[in-house]
């Protein structure tokens, strides 16, 4: 039976304890999914390195595009090594240069450096040239390729993802996130090919009475704040685990 793997982005402990306890198959831990996801602390990276699945930690110093300075790379760096010392499982990570393409450069020994699994993220829906692409992550030695087709939303670029997979051939593993729930995976599934899906089975949350001063001030949106949901992460799974029952 095909075993399709669910990997659940989320911000904070509370989210990734349940995230795995409730059917993700791997975490990616961040800070700031409102901004796409940035590195997390390495208290957090100390605090995520208990969880009973692999952890892959989000190697990005700021919200905005993928073309760093060198102090960001520093920086980028020196958080590879955070992850390494607390236990991380595997990196997300991705660069590119001034031209638009992959930061062979930079990502050649960083990638080296860690001696962890990695993940190029949704940089990679930036490139114009799919094959060039996926032919320069699989030269890296990314272990998979987070990415939504080129558009907003996996759903909307079933038959981009499905070219994606044809031209990775199996090489690299190709895993559709962006708007990924219980309701669309298995026509993601099923047109596509992927065999991994990214989501972070998140649902806003009221904010209590006692949070209003925060939600005045500006800490808090006004429509409150996005939380990992145990329903959503348990909804997502047992939709997997019938496609993969059923099988393709």
């Amino acid at each position: 039976m095909t075993c399709t793997k669910l990997e659940v982005c989320v911000d904070t402990i509370e989210g990734a304890w349940i995230a795995a306890e409730n059917g993700a198959d791997r975490i990616e831990l961040c800070a700031a999914l409102s901004e796409g996801g940035l590195t997390p602390s390495a208290g957090m990276m100390a605090a995520a390195s208990r969880l009973p699945v692999p952890v892959f930690a989000m190697i990005r110093p700021r919200p905005g595009d993928f073309r760093y300075s060198d102090a960001e790379k520093t920086i980028m760096l020196r958080d590879i090594q955070l992850a390494v010392q607390y236990g991380m499982s595997g990196i997300v990570t991705g660069a590119v240069t001034s031209e638009g393409r992959l930061d062979v450069e930079f990502l050649a020994p960083a990638l080296r450096q860690s001696g962890l699994a990695s993940t190029l993220h949704r940089v990679f829906d930036t490139f114009k040239n799919l094959k060039t692409a996926i032919e320069g992550a699989i030269d890296l030695g990314f272990e998979r390729i987070l990415t939504s087709g080129q558009g907003q939303k996996a759903e909307q670029h079933l038959q981009a993802l499905s070219e994606i997979v044809r031209i990775a051939d199996g090489r690299i593993s190709i895993m559709a996130g962006s708007g990924v729930t219980h309701l669309n995976a298995t026509r993601i599934l099923t047109a596509t090919g992927v065999r991994e899906l990214h989501a972070s089975c998140s649902v806003r949350e009221k904010v209590a009475g006692r949070d209003q001063v925060e939600m005045r001030l500006g800490f808090i949106a006004q429509n409150g704040m996005k939380v990992t949901s145990a329903e959503q992460v348990q909804q997502l799974r047992a939709t997997i685990d019938a496609f993969d029952e059923k099988g393709p």
